[in-house]
């Protein structure tokens, strides 16, 4: 047999809770069933995986696509679509609710019976406007972050970090070639003279492992919300609108659809390699 090729990548997750009755549910299913099985399955080929918390989406969020639990991170050494890794003793346990509660199906449980979703499938839910529903945000990219353009230097003394971490794709019938030259010619320019930002990082995103459509990934830091929101009001007014834009202002696409934020702090909330010891409940 031919043995799987090292491929080391990296990958995020952009996990939302839409209603907040169903946080402590989401998380019961993510704790209870979907970190142990996952750590059961991709244990021997992912070096770390781990949840970062979302901080509450600031004010004007919501128009970047934030979204309010956390950040899924893996470090892969392989493929993990290589249909190798896809044949496994036990399935996951993956009920509908748990597509519900994330945002990805319409708050219907009557509709959905006790049937049993395939982990993969599930990942590739799109989303409806009609229904109200988001895509499943599911994204590959380089080990290391392909371009360091502010902050090179910066350490931990240097002060607080709030990150703001987004993946966008450019409309339908935009190359990646035609946005970024938006992107690095008028948007990354802005940001980077900007005093608010003190870090920033972007990929292109490995669109071929998974057929994911966002094609950028980008952390821009900054020393808290209010750094943020006069950043992306007061310090875009000057950004040239590209012609491809969908929506009129900054950043000139579809929330949840084009872009998708998630804002972070520097601590994962567990990192489950080290940190999970099961599940043990409050008492």
């Amino acid at each position: 047999m031919e043995n799987i090729e090292f491929n080391p990548v990296r990958s995020f997750i952009f996990v939302d809770c839409p209603q907040e009755k169903n946080r402590h549910k989401l998380q019961h299913w993510m704790y209870y069933h979907h970190v142990p099985e996952s750590m059961a399955k991709f244990g021997p080929f992912v070096t770390k995986y781990t949840y970062y918390w979302a901080l509450p989406v600031p004010d004007d969020g919501e128009r970047f696509g934030g979204r309010n639990f956390c950040l899924t991170e893996h470090y892969w050494l392989v493929n993990p679509n290589d249909s190798r890794t896809m044949v496994n003793a036990l399935s996951e346990y993956f009920p509908p609710e748990a597509m519900v509660w994330q945002g990805h199906l319409p708050d219907r449980p009557e509709t959905y019976e006790k049937s049993m979703f395939n982990g993969d499938d599930a990942r590739a839910t799109e989303g409806n406007e009609e229904d109200d529903t988001i895509p499943f945000v599911y994204i590959f990219m380089p080990f290391w972050w392909e371009e360091d353009l502010k902050g090179a230097s910066r350490t931990l003394e240097d002060g607080y970090n709030y990150r703001w971490l987004f993946t966008f794709k450019y409309p339908d019938g935009v190359s990646l070639e035609q946005g970024d030259k938006w992107f690095f010619d008028e948007m990354m320019p802005t940001f980077c003279n900007m005093p608010q930002t003190t870090r920033i990082l972007t990929s292109r995103v490995k669109s071929e492992l998974n057929d994911s459509p966002y094609q950028r990934v980008v952390e821009i830091w900054f020393e808290d919300n209010e750094k943020w929101l006069e950043a992306v009001t007061e310090g875009v007014k000057n950004m040239k609108k590209p012609e491809w834009a969908t929506v009129d202002s900054f950043p000139f696409l579809k929330p949840q659809k084009e872009i998708v934020s998630l804002f972070l702090s520097d601590l994962p909330g567990d990192d489950h390699y080290s940190q999970y010891h099961g599940y043990q409940p409050r008492r």
